[in-house]
């Protein structure tokens, strides 16, 4: 017992017990901001795969919009209500 309580009277020992304390708990770099920082980045990462599924499916979408002519007038008349000259364009609005 007397060896135990000489241990923890040690300078160095206190040191080094403080030091591991704030660096843990009160520093800038401490636990729980290495945990929000690591869920930031994982939640970046599902972001951006994402994105770039959806890149991928845009440039799919338009590689077959410029080689397909049919397509692209389907696209042009649904998305841009476009028609051709002597027709009539109606839009129904579905409430």
């Amino acid at each position: 017992m007397k060896q135990h309580i000489k241990v923890t009277k040690n300078f160095y020992f206190i040191v080094t017990v403080v030091f591991l304390v704030w660096m843990l708990f009160f520093d800038s770099n401490d636990f729980y901001s290495q945990y929000q920082l690591k869920s930031k980045v994982e939640e970046l990462e599902d972001q951006k795969a994402y994105y770039q599924k959806k890149i991928e499916r845009t440039e799919a979408d338009r590689e077959a919009l410029l080689n397909d002519d049919e397509l692209l007038e389907k696209f042009a008349r649904e998305k841009y209500f476009m028609k051709k000259d002597g027709e009539d364009v109606f839009v129904v609005i579905e409430e």
